[in-house]
C-alpha cells in the first residue's frame, strides 16, 4: 500500500484562526478504509461564541444556524470513534488537528493520532507548483466541491485528491511522499497544538505573552515582544527555528506560551498600530520607547548675552497651529545636542555660547577655527545669533501640505480596511468607514513626534501620495472628495527634516 489503510478526512470550519481562543462551528470526517469510503459524517456544532460577520461571510455559517446545534461535548465520541485507528487528514492539517485536540482538552479527554498534511503532500509530489491551497489543487487537478468552506465539500476534495495521486504515482513514490508530509514539525514548548499554523500568510504584528491565557477583559495583557511582519506566519515561525536557539532569542522563545496577532491594512496602519502598542505594552523584549511626553522644541531668546540663549518649549500634545517661533523636535536632550553640534561645525557657531561646553574664555574650538570667535571677542553675539537663527530656520516641521485633514486609506487584498485621519501631522484617529472619517475631522489635533516621523516618512515616498484625500470644509463640516465630486489633491511632503533623529 501507498498510503496507510486507515483515513480520516476530516475538515473543521471555526469562528477564527485562533486554535485556543476561537471554537468550531461544523465537522465533517470521511473515514476511509483500505481505499474504500465505510463512514461519511458531517455536523454543525454550537460554539459558544457569536461568529465574526467576516467569517459568517466566507463560510456561510450563522449564529442562527447554529443556535440549535449540538455542542462539541455531545459530539465527541462520535468524533472520537471515527477518527479511532486511522490516520488524520486534512490541509493544512495542523490546524485543524490544533482544534480538534483542543475541543477534547476542554472537555476533559485526550487525543492523540497521527497526522497526514496534503499541503505537505502536494508539495513533495508536486516541487514545480508555488501554490498548494485548495483553490489551487481543486483549479490544478480539477477537482470538483460541492460547497467551498463548508467542512463535508472541502472533505470530498481532499478525498478526490488523493485518489487521484494514487492513480497517478507509483505506490514508492507515494508512499516517501507521504512519509515526510506525516513527518512532524518541530512544535515549541508552551504553545498550542496548531497555533503556528493558524497564523496567516499575511502582514500585521505579533504579540508574544508568557501568560497561556489572557486575561479577564478589561485587565491588562501585558507583552514578552511585539514585532511586526510581511507574513506573520514565516516570522512567527523564525522565532522558534534553529536559528534563534542561543542568547536572548532563546530566552524569549522558551518564554512564549501565548502568541496573539493583529493583520494590518497596509504599511501606515501597521507602523502605527506598532508605535501605539509599545507604548502601551512596554514589551521587556523590545528597544525601550522614549515617553510620549516628552518631546520638545528650542526657541531663540532675543538680547542675551551669555548662555543658554534658548529655552526648550514642551509640544507633545499641543496643537501645531498655535506653534510660533520654535525649531526643531526631539525626544531627548540627546537628540537637541547632536544637532546642535552638527549646526556648529556647519556654521563656526560657538560649543560655549550654544549651551553645549562649560567654562569661560575662548571655547575649545576656537583654537581650531571650528568656532568664528564670539567667545573671544572675535564677533558679537548679535552676529553669532543671526547665523544660529539662519541656520535653524530649516530646522523642524515643514508646513502642513494641505489646507485642512486629509485621509490616508489602506486596503489590502481578502484583508482589513484602514482609513486613517490626519491634520498638521497630527493623528486624529482610524476607522473603517467613510462617515467614521467626517468625525474624526473635527478631534483636536495633539502632536505625537513618533505620529509625526512614521507618516512623514511615509509621505517621502511618491508611490504613497495617491492613498492620500483631502477632506474639504462645508459650513464647517467636512465632505470627502466623493461627496463633492473633487479629484485628489495631494502636496508635495518633503523627507523628514533636521531634528528628527
Amino acid at each position: 500500500m501507498s498510503l496507510p489503510s486507515r483515513l480520516a478526512f476530516i475538515d473543521v470550519e471555526s469562528t477564527g484562526a485562533h486554535p485556543v481562543r476561537d471554537r468550531i462551528t461544523e465537522i465533517a470526517i470521511l473515514r476511509v478504509e483500505d481505499g474504500e469510503v465505510v463512514a461519511r459524517w458531517e455536523s454543525l456544532v454550537a460554539p459558544g461564541q457569536p461568529i465574526p460577520p467576516l467569517i459568517e461571510e466566507v463560510t456561510g455559517i450563522s449564529d442562527a444556524m447554529v443556535a440549535d446545534a449540538p455542542a462539541f461535548e455531545a459530539l465527541a465520541d462520535t468524533v472520537a470513534a471515527l477518527l479511532d485507528g486511522c490516520v488524520f487528514v486534512a490541509h493544512s492539517a495542523r490546524f485543524d488537528y490544533g482544534f480538534i485536540r483542543n475541543a477534547f482538552t476542554r472537555i476533559g479527554r485526550e487525543f492523540e493520532a497521527p497526522v497526514l498534511c496534503t499541503v505537505k503532500l502536494s508539495r513533495a509530489l508536486y516541487p514545480e507548483h508555488h501554490r498548494h491551497g485548495l483553490d489551487a489543487l481543486i483549479e490544478r487537478h480539477g477537482l470538483v466541491c460541492s460547497a467551498r468552506h463548508r467542512a463535508m465539500g472541502d472533505v470530498e476534495v481532499l478525498w478526490q485528491f488523493v485518489r487521484g495521486l494514487e492513480a497517478g504515482f507509483e505506490p514508492e513514490v507515494l508512499a516517501r511522499a507521504a512519509a515526510r508530509a506525516m513527518k512532524a514539525p518541530a512544535q515549541p514548548p508552551g504553545l498550542p497544538e496548531g497555533l503556528l499554523e493558524a497564523l496567516p500568510d499575511a502582514p500585521g504584528l505579533y504579540l508574544f505573552h508568557a501568560q497561556p491565557e489572557p486575561p479577564p477583559l478589561g485587565a491588562r495583557d501585558p507583552a514578552l515582544f511585539v514585532g511586526r511582519a510581511q507574513s506573520l506566519r514565516a516570522r512567527v515561525r523564525e522565532h522558534f527555528g534553529a536559528g534563534a536557539r542561543k542568547g536572548r532569542d532563546a530566552e524569549l522563545a522558551a518564554r512564549v506560551k501565548r502568541v496573539e496577532w493583529i493583520e494590518t491594512a497596509g504599511e501606515l496602519d501597521t507602523s502605527l498600530r506598532e508605535n501605539a502598542l509599545l507604548r502601551a505594552l512596554a514589551p521587556p523584549y523590545n528597544r525601550p520607547q522614549e515617553p510620549a511626553g516628552a518631546a520638545f522644541a528650542l526657541r531663540l531668546l532675543s538680547n542675551r548675552r551669555r548662555a543658554p540663549i534658548y529655552e526648550t518649549v514642551a509640544i507633545a500634545g499641543t496643537d501645531p497651529a498655535d506653534w510660533h517661533g520654535l525649531h526643531g523636535v526631539f525626544r531627548n536632550r540627546r537628540e537637541a545636542d547632536n544637532l546642535l553640534r552638527e549646526l556648529a561645525m556647519l556654521y563656526r557657531l560657538c560649543p560655549r555660547r550654544l549651551g553645549l561646553e562649560g567654562g569661560n574664555g575662548a571655547c575649545t574650538a576656537y583654537a581650531s577655527r571650528r568656532c568664528a570667535g564670539v567667545c573671544a571677542r572675535r564677533e558679537t553675539p548679535e552676529e553669532h545669533d543671526v547665523r544660529l537663527a539662519g541656520a535653524l530656520a530649516g530646522v523642524g516641521i515643514r508646513p502642513w501640505p494641505w489646507a485642512g485633514p486629509v485621509v490616508v486609506e489602506e486596503v489590502r487584498a481578502h484583508g482589513p480596511r484602514r482609513l486613517q485621519v490626519f491634520d498638521r501631522w497630527c493623528h486624529l484617529g482610524s476607522t473603517q468607514d467613510e462617515a467614521g472619517t467626517l468625525a474624526l475631522a473635527m478631534a483636536p489635533r495633539a502632536f505625537d513626534a513618533d505620529v509625526w516621523r512614521i507618516l512623514a516618512r511615509w509621505l517621502a515616498v511618491p508611490a504613497h501620495l495617491a492613498q492620500v484625500r483631502v477632506l474639504a470644509a462645508q459650513g464647517g463640516e467636512f465632505a470627502t472628495p466623493g461627496e463633492l465630486g473633487a479629484s485628489r489633491e495631494v502636496g508635495t511632503p518633503g523627507e523628514v527634516p533636521p531634528g528628527a533623529v
